[in-house]
């Protein structure tokens, strides 16, 4: 999603309150930017701490600070940094974490976000944007510029079957109907899912949905529909389970009593086999493929 985060970022260029930094990352895929915005872009090196706190200053003065980074280097690094400086004097900065989930493969847990938007979450006024598909930045980049309040935005690999046209950005999007019950996904997992789904016979096939933005607001009442009537709800995210979007869901749907037989959420279980590889590696590892998601739709006592 870089690339189409750049080209959006660039169609807002002439905003004279938009500053970009970066913590001297981005090279291949942020030069664009970098030439259209000038003195407004500006390289803070390793130094996350200081590029969020010369953010909020700037915040201050009126700018509209966008920060990059890859994920954990942004948010666990900088923790204290968004607390006390954005969060608690409620600033309009971005947090924008390239990589989201094992985005960074084999780099290592040190370089994978697994806990961030959970972590994010906590803090006072924050919110969370996880996009599914590239076509989200084209709406989402100005939604966020309305904003008077601090934001995270996840950016991972938009996954959307080729030539299918994704619908636009909302919280909740319904991608595919069926009986065979409801698929919560959170983010680009969604667009991994959606041809699959679309191929499965129409009894067993999910209703998916993809969840894009955080805090919950109200579900959708379609959603409602959806889990009061199905037999199994399986929520997918390719984040830990403590403080998670799934979490969140459950419990609203608790109070509301939309709750069916069999529910099960899929999660990131770090790294049950010690080793380190592809995104694709990890998830598999996790259950969050595509194979072992959509089997919890084809038998009579799911696992």
């Amino acid at each position: 999603m870089r690339k189409a985060f750049c080209e959006g970022l660039l169609r807002e260029h002439s905003r004279e309150e938009l500053v970009f930094l970066t913590g001297d990352l981005g090279f291949q895929a942020l030069e664009p930017l970098r030439s259209s915005l000038g003195q407004r872009f500006l390289n803070a090196g390793v130094a996350e701490q200081n590029m969020v706190s010369v953010s909020a200053g700037l915040a201050r003065q009126g700018f509209r600070p966008w920060l990059y980074s890859i994920s954990p280097f942004l948010y666990a690094r900088a923790f204290e940094q968004i607390r006390n400086d954005v969060c608690l004097h409620q600033l309009p900065v971005v947090l924008v974490g390239n990589g989201g989930g094992y985005g960074y493969g084999v780099m290592g847990s040190t370089h994978h976000a697994l806990e961030d938007y959970g972590v994010l979450l906590t803090l006072s006024g924050m919110d969370a944007m996880i996009p599914a598909f590239d076509s989200d930045l084209t709406s989402l980049i100005p939604m966020m510029f309305e904003t008077s309040r601090p934001c995270y935005l996840r950016l991972g690999v938009g996954e959307q079957p080729k030539d299918w046209q994704p619908p636009v950005f909302a919280p909740w999007r319904k991608l595919t109907s069926g009986g065979g019950g409801v698929l919560i996904a959170v983010g680009p997992l969604a667009g991994a899912f959606w041809e699959p789904c679309e191929l499965m016979p129409e009894a067993m096939r999910p209703n998916l949905w993809c969840l894009s933005q955080l805090p919950l607001g109200n579900l959708p009442v379609q959603l409602l529909q959806d889990a009061a009537t199905c037999s199994r709800l399986l929520i997918v995210e390719e984040h830990v389970a403590h403080g998670s979007a799934g979490q969140a869901v459950m419990t609203e749907l608790f109070k509301l009593r939309c709750v069916p037989p069999f529910v099960r959420h899929k999660t990131a279980s770090g790294y049950p086999s010690g080793r380190y590889g592809s995104q694709r590696f990890h998830r598999a590892e996790c259950g969050l493929d595509t194979l072992s998601v959509l089997s919890f739709f084809g038998g009579e006592n799911p696992a």
